[in-house]
């Protein structure tokens, strides 16, 4: 006890550390960016307000809609947060393919996706890389949405030798 007779409250943190693939409902919403969503090790405060400190195996890329079990037993969903992206679309499948081309080319982070408009791509809101795909003589708009982007060739155990990050695929944000 202080010397002072009060009490002294300190918050308890909601420790998080395996994926959960059950189907039971979530009773947390963890709603992060992409760039929070590729950190194995986070302190982040869930949709109700409570602290959570996320220790998942290195490499772990969480995506909207999976589940993670707390130590508690609590099933927490994974929101993708709307973030600012730019989203680029060709006059042409060749097109769009060459600018796919060049953004993988970079790492980039990419979304794939086509609607009643065609095909497109996504990617977090850069300057450079929005004059290059201009150039490049893509179309583009800026919007604020959830950024899910492809996984990549290597997603089930791609490291670069000796580099000892365990990464489990290419990560760069563009920046």
């Amino acid at each position: 006890m202080p010397a002072n007779d009060t009490l002294v409250e300190t918050a308890a943190v909601l420790l998080i550390e395996s994926l959960h693939e059950g189907a039971e409902v979530a009773a947390e919403v963890l709603e992060l960016d992409f760039n929070y969503r590729t950190k194995s090790r986070l302190r982040a405060k869930l949709a109700s307000g409570a602290e959570a400190g996320l220790f998942l195996p290195r490499g772990t890329i969480l995506r909207g809609g999976q589940k993670l079990r707390a130590n508690d037993g609590r099933i927490v969903e994974v929101r993708a947060a709307p973030e600012e992206l730019i989203e680029a679309r060709c006059a042409s499948a060749v097109e769009l393919a060459r600018a796919a081309y060049h953004l993988g080319n970079r790492h980039v982070a990419v979304q794939v996706g086509s609607d009643a408009g065609g095909g497109w791509l996504r990617i977090q809101a850069d300057h450079v890389l929005e004059g290059m795909l201009a150039g490049l003589g893509a179309q583009l708009v800026k919007l604020h949405a959830p950024f899910e982007p492809e996984a990549g060739a290597y997603a089930h155990g791609h490291q670069h030798p000796g580099d000892g990050s365990g990464a489990r695929i290419h990560l760069m944000a563009g920046r």
